[in-house]
């Protein structure tokens, strides 16, 4: 019998890099302090799995280097319980951004591909998956994935009767495309209006959230189309359309937007697995979202379903009209 979640693709470091101001062309500028966190779909979405549902197993897929940054995932995924025995490795270094942050302002990043781009379909060890569900992402920023891994990965986990959800990063390109052929085995497409809007070809305004969603789910995904924006959270189903406002939040409530995506893509796959409404869906990625958004960092923030729902209790949610 298949149990719990796995989560395939993007691995990798943030170097966070504290500085004053950003310095023009030849400057120089001092670096106040340092950290490290874990970054990219697999380490954000899968620990955050895990907080929200301690109970439930949760495996993360990739690619990483024989390096420290390897070694500090694989740390940091065995401290909060989700599996990584089957990770893969690569001869190129471990996928990591430096991040420059200005007090109180901007960041801005700069990414090594690393092992995360040589990740694809002889990676993911189908033999030995027990999942029920199978998530993948980032795609646009897997080379491998986006050149056709992804679809051969979709379509043998379908066939194996695991059940499939994908999600992307946002660029300013043309590149959407490249996920078109991987939406009939997709089951369930995870994704925020800027990415629904590129795929669909439609203005991504609250208006046009629906029509957005219909015609994402014409290109073939099976269950759901879910479109998350800062005011509403979307669900397109076989059970009809859905759209849940997010909470209100009050002012100095945000310490940081990092991974607030990510959370609210593990409440959905929670949500999902455990067979809950599309408007329950809905509700607990929001809940989930509110979480993450209570930390600087992506996972920090996350807690239980149960916690979640003690946090957002007394909050009330934005007023909209679709």
């Amino acid at each position: 019998m298949r149990k719990g979640i796995a989560v395939a693709g993007s691995v990798l470091v943030d170097k966070i890099n504290e500085i004053s101001a950003y310095p023009n062309a030849g400057e120089l500028t001092k670096i106040h302090g340092v950290q490290r966190a874990v970054g990219g779909c697999v380490p954000n979405v899968a620990i955050d799995l895990k907080r929200i549902a301690p109970d439930m197993e949760i495996e993360a897929l990739g690619k990483i280097g024989k390096d420290e940054e390897g070694a500090f995932l694989q740390e940091e995924f065995q401290k909060n319980g989700v599996l990584c025995n089957r990770l893969a490795f690569s001869e190129d270094k471990t996928s990591f951004t430096e991040v420059m942050s200005v007090r109180g302002g901007q960041r801005t990043f700069f990414t090594y591909a690393g092992a995360s781009a040589d990740f694809g379909f002889d990676d993911i060890p189908f033999d030995g998956l027990h999942a029920k569900m199978l998530h993948l992402g980032y795609f646009l920023l897997l080379d491998k994935v986006d050149g056709g891994d992804g679809e051969k990965i979709l379509k043998k986990a379908q066939a194996e009767g695991i059940k499939t959800s994908i999600d992307l990063v946002s660029e300013n390109s043309d590149r959407y495309a490249l996920v078109l052929p991987c939406l009939p085995y997709t089951d369930n497409l995870i994704i925020n209006e800027t990415e629904a809007g590129k795929i669909a070809g439609i203005e991504p305004t609250d208006e046009n959230l629906r029509a957005i969603a219909e015609k994402l789910k014409s290109f073939g995904v099976k269950e759901r189309v879910i479109i998350h924006t800062p005011t509403v959270g979307v669900c397109l189903s076989n059970e009809g359309f859905v759209c849940v406002p997010s909470y209100d939040l009050p002012n100095g409530f945000i310490k940081g937007t990092t991974g607030a995506g990510d959370a609210f893509c593990a409440g959905c796959l929670i949500g999902i697995y455990n067979g809950l409404s599309d408007e329950e869906i809905l509700k607990l990625a929001s809940g989930a979202a509110v979480a993450a958004l209570s930390s600087a960092d992506a996972i920090s923030g996350m807690r239980s379903q149960a916690e979640i729902e003690t946090l957002c209790k007394d909050m009330p949610r934005k007023k909209i009209n679709l």
